[in-house]
């Protein structure tokens, strides 16, 4: 079996709060990374709960399992749960984003995201990168009906990569979404679904594409 190639010079992935990105695409990045110009946004540190504290460090140690260094993570402060009345705010960021770094794949979150900040990034994605191609992730604790279309094959290691990540969240750890065998099993009931091993799974929010065949 053959799969379908795609590629893009620029990605970018959107995320509305450290972890949502990982939980999402893990394993994606660990397959891409080093081999296409990767930014990673996430619009809200989640500094305003005392509890949260470490999050920050937390996150960048797991781009860092990932392949991903800190200029190429995006972290802003944006309130959680208050993004629905922050929405003009964000739309303009994510402009900004894509007049100066212009991506050509863009993964936000699922349209079966039903968390109001996740929902909002989503939404705003969709306005600000208009000729781009947008792929929705996966994040399990909050998308409800959600069932891959588009699916991204990836190896036994770059699944572990993602589980490693994951557990660079000490402060999520007992979290039943950081379970590893619950990320192990997502990957792999996705594989399932295209026949492979292991898969990341994505909707399809817009595809942008161009038909092309092999010269003779």
């Amino acid at each position: 079996m053959e799969n379908m190639i795609f590629y893009g010079k620029r990605v970018c992935f959107l995320g509305a709060h450290p972890d949502d990105i990982e939980i999402g695409s893990g394993a994606l990045i660990a397959q891409i990374a080093g081999k296409t110009d990767i930014r990673c946004v996430t619009f809200s540190d989640n500094q305003k709960n005392p509890e949260l504290k470490n999050l920050v460090q937390e996150h960048y140690a797991s781009m860092e399992t990932l392949g991903i260094s800190r200029d190429q993570v995006i972290l802003m402060d944006f309130e959680t749960r208050r993004f629905q009345h922050l929405r003009q705010e964000i739309l303009e960021e994510m402009v900004s984003i894509q007049r100066s770094f212009q991506p050509d794949i863009v993964f936000v979150h699922s349209i079966a995201d039903i968390h109001q900040d996740h929902k909002t990034v989503t939404e705003e994605a969709l306005r600000a990168f208009r000729g781009t191609t947008v792929l929705g992730f996966d994040v399990i604790r909050s998308s409800y009906g959600f069932f891959p279309s588009f699916l991204i094959a990836v190896t036994e290691e770059e699944a572990d990569r993602k589980v490693l990540a994951l557990q660079q969240y000490k402060t999520y750890a007992k979290k039943y979404y950081f379970d590893p065998a619950i990320t192990r099993a997502t990957l792999i009931r996705n594989g399932a679904i295209c026949e492979r091993q292991y898969a990341e799974g994505y909707d399809i929010l817009r595809i942008v594409a161009t038909f092309g065949q092999e010269d003779n």
